[in-house]
């Protein structure tokens, strides 16, 4: 294999190069010509060289020296890969300088991993984010984030598509998980509890609300605007389901990309007019 570098070095801005240089602390001098199975080959080098020193090497021996450069290689190119993309957005304001370098290496122990495209993304997300802003993302969401495969990330994304945006906060509204609105877009029971079993949100089969809400606020659905009018002057409730996104659900959501549901806006706003919350849908403005 070709010594190549992953990226151009010319022309990168400062917060890029720190970055780069925090980065390569946790998994190698990435951006510099060098073979991508440096350090596997390295590692399984050494573990022949020991078992030779004791006894002779057998073909067992070598099948698994070479599954361990294998397996290796294939985990530092993940790694490499969601480096690589994260560096193309750290922005001019980036304070890579600050983030903490345990939470780098942990963030590298899991995603080594994941070659999906799709999960990378995440990953990738992730990575930039904590480096443009150090804090965004806690060591528990990594580590929430481990535990998904592409089948939980469809999951979580089906969820977020019944989320609105309610007094600044992204509040899943899912009233009635057997209702067919729901069950025709993929969301059900058996799913919730699987997303809850991964740190990612709660079920309260009792219901849930915002609580302490003041006389008026706004709540949209994917820029669709209604506006909410209490009863009271403060102190009002709003029932908001049976679902709570984690503080990891929160921020894992905030880099998942969403469609949202046709007819799922009216369904919320008709709710809400029965509640004398919203006008009637014919005097909406």
């Amino acid at each position: 294999m070709s010594e190549s570098s992953l990226v151009n070095l010319s022309g990168l801005t400062q917060p890029a190069t720190t970055f780069i240089e925090k980065v390569s602390n946790a998994i190698g001098a990435l951006w510099e010509p060098r073979q991508i199975r440096r350090v596997a080959q390295a590692k399984a080098d050494a573990a022949i060289t020991h078992a030779q020193s004791e006894i002779e090497i057998t073909e067992l021996q070598r099948r698994a020296a070479a599954r361990f450069v294998e397996e290796e290689t294939m985990r530092q190119m993940n790694m490499e890969s969601i480096a690589a993309k994260a560096l193309d957005h750290i922005g001019p304001n980036a304070q890579a300088e600050d983030m903490e370098d345990d939470w780098i290496r942990n963030f590298f122990d899991k995603c080594r991993n994941f070659s999906d495209e799709q999960m990378q993304t995440l990953w990738t997300r992730i990575l930039a984010g904590e480096a443009n802003s150090p804090g965004s993302f806690s060591r528990k969401t990594v580590n929430v984030l481990a535990d998904f495969d592409k089948a939980s990330a469809d999951m979580f994304v089906k969820l977020l598509r019944f989320a609105w945006l309610i007094n600044g906060q992204l509040t899943p509204l899912v009233f009635d998980d057997s209702n067919d609105l729901y069950r025709s877009n993929g969301l059900t029971l058996a799913e919730l509890v699987h997303l809850e079993s991964l740190g990612l949100m709660q079920i309260a089969p009792i219901g849930l609300q915002k609580t302490n809400l003041p006389r008026t606020l706004d709540a949209t659905y994917y820029g669709r605007l209604a506006s909410i009018t209490f009863p009271e002057s403060s102190n009002n409730n709003l029932s908001i389901g049976i679902v709570l996104l984690t503080p990891a659900g929160y921020q894992i959501a905030a880099i998942v990309s969403s469609t949202p549901i046709e007819g799922f806006f009216e369904f919320v706003y008709d709710k809400w007019v029965g509640e004398s919350l919203v006008p009637p849908r014919h005097e909406m403005h």
